[in-house]
């Protein structure tokens, strides 16, 4: 199946998911159908939703001092928007859940030059540059299970005082299929208030799709370039069938350099022919490269440059810029940058941190943030 680890021993595989399906629920019903009326508000242009965290969340990270750290950023760029447009601004956190990673390869060569598994996220695997450590391990899923349970419990300490519509609710990318479906309670998806399905599984016909149109919650699909104004059509009928407000969000991922010409024809057709959706701008993995020899990086001019013409094109087409879906940090990471002048070296990155891909620190953040209310 698509993006899913090779796991090896599946009769471990068998004990975790059937204690995963005996454990209790990370988020509730009720929990959930808050944060959809919240998005359904959005939807009517009454308001934003700025979804946003680590590419990959760790295990080790999940301290509350960290999680607290997460969540004043996502607080503070939601309340930045509230300010700047006086619209209620709904923070959506990759949070307790985004543990579980696609890649492009099955393999990668570590420093050393060894050929080992690529990390698909702690849920899975360790990033260690140890090939025993790259093997997938059913056991990690109770431990994202247990992650995610700290997590959770922090976020909800953080919503003492908040209306529902300014309190942050979590989310992941609904990859790992065999933490998922043991996870589901009555008609929710038991493992976040919010799920995505990604570019490499948004296939209409595929398991992952088949998932999300399972439950209830709010559900995001990513839309690379790849994507056909017919085929966005087909997966906002196949996802929100009934036409439910605050149902669905179709998360753009074109890059600078495609959004104007593809993004049009794919509002255009979704507006005459699908069903109602929140539109948001992922302005970071349509704009990932590499410099030379070093690790992956995003230039900001490209990330700020498919904000404003996704702001330009939903304006045109008579939608609503929903808001924005960001991979960040809280701390002061060197890991996307400025784009070097003609001639001059790439700039060095000397505080990489992130487990897979790159992320804005707050400065950067905070600029992507302002550059999209300066054109609301």
């Amino acid at each position: 199946m698509i993006q899913q680890p090779d796991w090896g021993d599946l009769a471990l595989l068998d004990r975790v998911t059937s204690t995963l399906s005996s454990m209790p629920p990370l988020v509730t019903a009720a929990e959930c159908d808050r944060l959809s009326e919240a998005v359904a508000r959005v939807g009517r242009g009454d308001g934003f939703l700025l979804q946003g965290g680590d590419c990959a969340e760790r295990f080790c990270e999940s301290s509350p001092a960290e999680v607290r750290a997460k969540l004043a950023q996502l607080y503070g760029l939601a309340g930045a928007i509230r300010s700047a447009t006086g619209c209620a601004t709904v923070p959506l956190g990759r949070l307790a859940g985004q543990y579980g990673k696609p890649r492009s390869a099955s393999h990668e060569r570590i420093a050393d030059g060894t050929v080992v598994p690529s990390y698909r996220g702690d849920a899975v695997n360790s990033p260690a540059d140890d090939p025993g450590a790259r093997d997938p391990d059913p056991a990690r899923l109770l431990r994202a299970h247990e992650c995610a349970q700290r997590v959770l419990r922090v976020v909800r300490d953080s919503w003492a005082g908040r209306p529902p519509v300014e309190r942050a609710y979590v989310s992941h990318e609904a990859l790992l299929l065999d933490y998922e479906r043991p996870l589901v309670r009555g008609d929710y998806a038991a493992s976040a208030h919010s799920i995505w399905i990604g570019e490499r599984t948004r296939q209409p016909d595929g398991p992952h799709a088949a998932f999300a149109g399972s439950v209830a919650n709010t559900v995001g699909v990513k839309l690379g370039p790849s994507t056909t104004p017919a085929q966005a059509v087909r997966l906002s009928r196949l996802l929100n069938p009934d036409g439910r407000a605050g149902r669905l969000v179709l998360i753009v991922r074109l890059g600078s350099t495609r959004v104007r010409s593809l993004l049009p024809d794919i509002v255009g057709e979704v507006s005459r022919r699908g069903r109602p959706v929140v539109w948001l701008c992922d302005p970071m993995h349509g704009n990932t490269t590499k410099m030379g020899a070093g690790p992956k990086t995003r230039p900001m001019e490209a990330i700020l440059e498919e904000v404003v013409a996704f702001v330009r094109v939903m304006r045109a087409q008579r939608a609503h810029p929903a808001g924005l879906h960001l991979e960040m940090t809280p701390e002061d990471v060197t890991e996307c940058i400025t784009t070097p002048r003609p001639f001059c070296p790439a700039p060095e990155l000397p505080r990489y941190r992130t487990a897979c891909d790159p992320r804005l620190n707050s400065a950067q953040a905070a600029e992507v943030v302002d550059r999209f209310v300066s054109l609301l």
